[in-house]
């Protein structure tokens, strides 16, 4: 829309209303991806969570198995001694060296004992923890899945929309341009401040839409007259009349047709 030197209040009104059509229009877009774009986003750092957590739970695994691969070297080795010093044993000369050596294979035997101990100890450690892997891997398995078809399903509904909403950008962008900067500002305003988004509303059975609060009868033939901007004094959001109103909606949903 080009941008005009001067508009008269009527066509200020016309082209507020005519972007509160679009900007609508945009609204509907987004609210039908929702929440997708959100869902996606967690379900990936979920993902992303639980492969990390597999990659500690192996690398403790491994860990694990380094330790149990330690302790029987150490009896290996301890085993290795044990028949050493019964070797020597045979070739003492007195009751200390026999003693002495006694202590030493008591020593290895304990060695051996307390290191089959630590192996039951790590064989646990082993199945607890490939149960909570197998666990995690059905867990990342079933997110993957649930990810894969959420992020099927934002993709279809963005290459369904986003020509359109990006087009509709634009048009908004333009819409504004021809708008004097304080009314625009003012409509913003009311847009931020509304839930539903709507800043310009056209008068429905007496009311402002959205609105159970009665416009009296002159304000709404002033509306009508189309003289100056008027604001609503419950809601602040700014009225157009119904006939105003539908000529816009049938103008602008020929737009939302060549743009869709």
């Amino acid at each position: 829309m080009a941008k005009k030197a001067e508009l008269s209040v009527e066509d200020r009104l016309r082209a507020l209303y005519d972007l509160q059509l679009i900007d609508s229009r945009v609204d509907e877009i987004r609210n039908i991806r929702g929440e997708l774009p959100l869902e996606v986003r967690d379900l990936e750092d979920e993902v992303e969570g639980l492969n990390t957590r597999l990659e500690k739970l192996n690398g403790g695994l491994t860990l694990v198995d380094d330790e149990i691969k330690s302790k029987k070297n150490l009896i290996e080795e301890a085993k290795t001694l044990i028949k050493k010093y019964a070797e020597q044993q045979k070739n003492v000369r007195n009751n200390r060296e026999f003693n002495s050596i006694t202590k030493e294979i008591e020593f290895q035997e304990l060695e051996i004992e307390l290191a089959e101990k630590h192996i039951k100890e790590f064989k646990v450690q082993i199945e607890q923890k490939k149960e909570i892997i197998a666990e995690t891997k059905d867990r990342l398995k079933d997110r993957q899945s649930h990810l894969k078809h959420k992020k099927n399903e934002l993709n279809a509904i963005l290459a369904e929309t986003e020509k359109e909403e990006t087009a509709l950008i634009k048009k908004s962008e333009e819409y504004q341009e021809s708008i004097d900067e304080r009314l625009v500002n003012a409509y913003r305003r009311i847009r931020a401040n509304v839930k539903n988004g709507l800043a310009v509303v056209a008068i429905e059975r007496g009311a402002s839409g959205g609105s159970f609060f009665t416009i009296p009868p002159q304000v709404q033939v002033e509306i009508a007259s189309r003289k100056k901007v008027i604001t609503d004094e419950h809601s602040g959001r700014i009225l157009v009349d119904a006939q105003l109103a539908e000529e816009q909606k049938e103008k602008m949903e020929k737009l939302f047709a060549k743009l869709s």
